[in-house]
């Protein structure tokens, strides 16, 4: 066996691979000897069927499937030996197509190459973060939040602003006719119409001035699409069925201890500090994320690389059967920028042996699980089902949850590395001029 990669350019290169019979028949002739012994032919006992006859009838595909093992094997081998970087993996040339399979012997194989070249991170570039001040008002929603989220919902005999009234939704003049729920604060012109109505009570008013022209609100209203609401409008009459209210949730032990766990929470001013802590938390890690945006489009900004540029667009091709050239063209800035940033998080994980552990994905796992069930910590009568939960759900789709948690936490590790690396120019806001900032 023979391998050689001849460097036609700077980014581009082709792998030839020559195969002499001595190199596969060992494995071609095995492959036969297993097959003689599971194949089931007429006229003969199981495990007695003659190697010729399975050669004779299986050979071909036998043998193409044993090179192409081989191949695979020992491209592999060749990448890692030689720490060739390549984009994506090499491909096959057309020129495969002629290979005569029922008399050669010796068999070339051609690979196009596409190589990525070392790159400089741009580290002295400074990058902006937030430090973020949760003022009360702030902390006055969220108050009302929690209240409202643990409340209980009542059935007054009269409707307020703030109610929910279901009811039956009929178009005057026209065939649509549905039961619906109207939120009395999404009503933009005439809310005094759903205010103070009873069961029974029918309301009469123009659908698109009433919800402000908003197709979105239209929709929800109506249970249809955006699309088929766009053309809805005219005088509409809604019988009252019930009126729904949720009744804010009182600050007391039960709702203590929903939040946070048993016994976390005694009183009110703990559960003020906790909810303060909690938010701040939360903004940290949303300000976090923001900068991890920034850190990831400056550096993908000022890498300078030479990409194999044809060669990239047939790897997406090939790896993406349905895609079309034109949506390649239209976003392949993108794929790029993809690109780029994938260069930039091996080489710093490469330069930093950056490594993630079993434990740490099984850990991360659970603790998502957690958050998920809403449960601050495992009872110890659940820590064994937790356990085999997370293992079960890793292996699924051929491990492939696993790979992804794992690919999560390494980029996680890459991007707080660069925050060290890089200089943070930080900015003090206020929550609110956060929460209004674009992150388009």
């Amino acid at each position: 066996m023979n391998i050689t990669l001849n460097q036609t350019d700077s980014t581009n290169a082709q792998l030839k691979v020559v195969l002499e019979e001595a190199d596969y028949a060992p494995k071609v002739d095995q492959q036969v000897k297993e097959y003689s012994k599971k194949a089931q032919i007429k006229g003969f006992r199981p495990g007695k069927v003659p190697a010729g006859l399975v050669k004779k009838m299986y050979g071909k595909s036998i043998l193409v499937e044993e090179i192409n093992k081989l191949l695979q094997a020992e491209i592999s081998k060749y990448i890692k030996e030689n720490d060739v970087k390549l984009l994506g993996e090499p491909l096959p040339e057309p020129n495969q197509a002629d290979i005569d399979w029922d008399n050669q012997k010796e068999f070339e194989f051609t690979y196009a190459v596409g190589l990525l070249p070392e790159i400089n991170l741009p580290l002295d570039k400074s990058v902006e973060g937030y430090s973020i001040e949760v003022d009360q008002k702030t902390i006055d929603e969220a108050y009302e939040n929690i209240k409202r989220q643990f409340g209980k919902t009542v059935n007054p005999e009269t409707s307020e602003e703030g109610d929910f009234i279901s009811g039956e939704l009929k178009q005057v003049d026209g065939e649509f006719q549905a039961k619906t729920l109207i939120p009395t604060n999404r009503v933009v012109e005439g809310k005094d119409k759903f205010v103070g109505v009873k069961e029974g009570d029918v309301i009469r008013f123009d659908i698109r001035k009433t919800f402000g022209d908003d197709n979105a609100a239209l929709a929800h209203v109506t249970g249809l699409s955006k699309e088929v609401v766009a053309d809805l409008n005219g005088e509409f009459e809604f019988t009252v069925d019930k009126i729904n209210r949720t009744e804010a949730a009182e600050l007391n032990q039960e709702l203590f201890d929903k939040l946070f766990g048993k016994d976390e929470v005694k009183t009110e001013e703990e559960f003020d500090a906790k909810i303060r802590e909690t938010i701040k938390e939360n903004y940290e890690r949303e300000s976090d994320n923001l900068l991890y945006r920034n850190i990831i489009d400056t550096l993908v900004d000022n890498v300078n690389v030479e990409l194999p540029t044809d060669f990239f667009k047939r790897w997406i091709k090939v790896t993406n059967e349905k895609i079309t050239d034109e949506q390649i063209e239209e976003n392949f800035d993108k794929y790029v920028r993809e690109l780029k940033w994938s260069m930039i998080k091996n080489k710093v994980v490469e330069e930093n042996e950056l490594k993630v552990s079993n434990e740490e994905v099984v850990n991360s796992t659970k603790e998502k699980m957690l958050a998920q069930f809403n449960m601050p910590e495992i009872p110890e009568e659940l820590v064994e089902s937790m356990n085999n939960y997370a293992n079960q759900y890793l292996q699924q789709d051929n491990g492939r949850n696993y790979i992804n948690e794992y690919e999560q936490l390494l980029a996680e590790k890459v991007l707080a590395k660069l925050k060290e690396q890089m200089t943070v120019v930080e900015k003090t806001i206020t929550a609110e001029d956060f929460k209004n900032m674009s992150f388009e």
